[in-house]
C-alpha cells in the first residue's frame, strides 16, 4: 500500500529555506494540496513551485479555497470537504502532500486535516521553517540565550493574556500581529516592552518589511503575514541575566 497523507512545511516565504526532505516528498507525490484564497493564488504552492516544476511525475493538484476569518464555520465546511477529497486519493493508493507555510503544527492548517484523517490511512509531518525562526534570523537577533524564558501569544489573544506574556518573559514571539497591530502597540507601551520590540512582514520575501524602531511604524492594521519579535535589548552572557 503506497497511500501516505504528508503535511510538508514550506517555511515562510524563500523557495531556498525549502528543506531537501520537503522538496524530495513534493517530487515523489502523486497529489499537491494546498490552501488558495479566492482568487484562486497560494502561496504554499509558489514557494513550492520550482520542486513542483522538476517532479518527472505527472502531478493532481488539490486547491482548498480558503478564505481568512475569525469564525471557524466556514474553515470547517472547507476543511470537511478538502478531507473527503484526500481520502478519496489514499483510497486509491495515492500519495497526497500538503503544502504550509511556515511548519504543519505550528498554525499550520495541517493540524485541521490532521485530525480529519480516518486512522486506516499513514501519515507523516515533515517539519518546516517557521516564520518566527527566520525573522531572528533577518534580525540577527538571537531569540534567547542562557536562562532567558520564551513564549509565544497570537494577536487574537486578550489583552490581559499579552500583557501576563509581555510581563513574564525575556523574549515573546506574537504571531497574526498585523490586523491588531494598533492594539499591540499600545500593549508594548503599556508593558514598558515598546522599545523592546521589532516588527516583521512577509518574512524572507521580496515585499519583506522590518521596522526595528517602532515610532516609525504606523498605527493602523497590517497584514496577516507580520508578527513581533520581544526580546530584552541588553544582555550580559556572563552573568547570563537581561537588564
Amino acid at each position: 500500500m503506497n497511500a501516505l497523507f504528508t503535511g510538508v512545511g514550506v517555511g515562510p516565504g524563500d523557495p531556498e529555506l525549502l528543506t531537501l526532505k520537503a522538496y524530495r516528498a513534493i517530487q515523489d507525490a502523486d497529489v499537491i494540496c494546498y490552501l488558495e484564497n479566492e482568487s484562486g493564488q497560494s502561496q504554499a504552492l509558489d514557494i513550492a513551485i520550482e520542486a513542483l516544476e522538476n517532479s518527472i511525475k505527472k502531478q493532481q493538484h488539490l486547491g482548498i479555497r480558503f478564505s481568512m476569518s475569525r469564525t471557524r464555520v466556514a474553515a470547517n465546511e472547507a476543511y470537511d470537504k478538502a478531507m473527503l477529497e484526500i481520502e478519496d486519493f489514499l483510497k486509491r493508493d495515492k500519495k497526497v502532500v500538503f503544502l504550509c507555510e511556515g511548519d504543519p503544527l505550528f498554525f499550520g492548517s495541517f493540524t485541521y486535516l490532521l485530525e480529519r484523517l480516518p486512522s486506516c490511512y499513514p501519515s507523516q509531518v515533515i517539519p518546516g521553517i517557521p516564520a518566527f525562526i527566520a525573522a531572528t534570523a533577518e534580525l540577527q537577533l538571537p531569540l534567547t540565550v542562557l536562562k532567558q524564558s520564551f513564549a509565544v501569544v497570537t494577536g487574537r489573544h486578550s489583552d490581559e493574556k499579552i500583557k501576563v506574556a509581555l510581563l513574564s518573559h525575556d523574549a515573546i514571539v506574537i504571531m497574526k500581529a498585523g490586523i491588531e497591530r494598533p492594539r499591540l502597540l499600545a500593549l508594548l507601551k503599556e508593558t514598558d516592552r515598546f522599545e523592546d520590540a521589532n516588527y516583521l512582514e512577509y518574512i524572507s520575501r521580496e515585499n519583506q518589511k522590518i521596522v526595528t524602531d517602532l515610532s516609525l511604524l504606523e498605527d493602523e492594521v497590517g497584514p496577516y503575514f507580520s508578527l513581533f519579535i520581544v526580546t530584552r535589548k541588553k544582555i550580559d552572557t556572563r552573568q547570563g541575566v537581561s537588564r
